[in-house]
């Protein structure tokens, strides 16, 4: 398979093009090119959820939308499957009822069924309904400081593109700026950044972040060249430490709020 770099096209884009609905935590319904696409599906209810037999994560709120009212996915693209606040119990039901999962090579193997795992750069077409196709390219993602693979696992990204169509990016649980500039450096500019957020910190490597804080958000928008940027990951779950407010206060005194997206 091969990789397809496109740029965002110029001038003005409406954001009804592609709608983009944040649902809670790192989930996020896309409608793209005529296809509905789910990310990181997390429908449980709020409670406690053990992770790496090492620390137990806090959720305390419900989703905005139970998966019977989603309606059609033809979709999912899942980052990891390893993490609760990710893939939870509910999450893992609804992968049984959608045509498609993307996720990472491990995932795929451990997911079985409609599961299908990309390496980065990667890539697969999905028909859409209008004819034509859209590309979905993986992307690397690293969740935490070098080397963090060895405990926190495989995570993937994913930039959407597609004939006459704008480009997407959806981070997944991401930690690196480098990472970011490897995707701008293969896709930028961007119209659309889909970011995970939330200043994830991880009971390794001494609290280190293992997902962007605000101010790198702001750094991944200059870098991808963002027209909209939505972020997701960044409430639900105790183990944010940052929240909308945190990051509209970056965006603004930054002179980017015109960028940013509450979806």
């Amino acid at each position: 398979m091969t990789t397809t770099s496109t740029s965002a096209p110029t001038g003005e884009i409406p954001d009804e093009q592609v709608p983009v609905s944040v649902l809670g935590g790192p989930t996020a319904l896309i409608e793209y090119g005529g296809l509905r696409l789910l990310t990181d599906p997390t429908f449980d209810a709020p409670g406690e959820y053990p992770v790496m037999g090492v620390a137990v994560l806090s959720k305390t709120a419900p989703p905005r939308v139970t998966p019977s009212a989603l309606g059609r996915i033809d979709a999912v693209l899942l980052s990891h499957d390893e993490h609760p606040d990710n893939l939870d119990r509910s999450g893992r039901e609804l992968l049984e009822d959608v045509p498609l999962v993307l996720t990472t090579p491990g995932g795929g193997t451990r997911l079985g069924g409609n599961a299908r795992g990309l390496a980065p750069w990667e890539s697969v077409e999905l028909p859409r309904p209008d004819g034509g196709a859209v590309t979905v390219t993986a992307t690397p993602a690293l969740h935490g400081p070098e080397g963090a693979e060895e405990i926190m696992g495989e995570v993937v990204g994913f930039v959407l593109t597609g004939q006459d169509l704008p480009t997407l990016y959806v981070s997944g649980d991401n930690a690196s700026l480098d990472v970011v500039r490897e995707v701008a450096g293969r896709f930028g500019p961007l119209d659309t950044a889909v970011l995970f957020l939330g200043a994830a910190r991880s009971v390794f490597w001494d609290g280190a972040l293992i997902t962007l804080d605000s101010a790198m958000a702001v750094e991944a928008a200059r870098i991808l060249g963002a027209r909209r940027v939505v972020p997701a990951h960044m409430d639900s779950w105790s183990h944010f430490t940052e929240g909308p407010e945190e990051v509209a206060a970056a965006f603004r005194a930054a002179g980017l709020e015109q960028r940013l997206r509450m979806a």
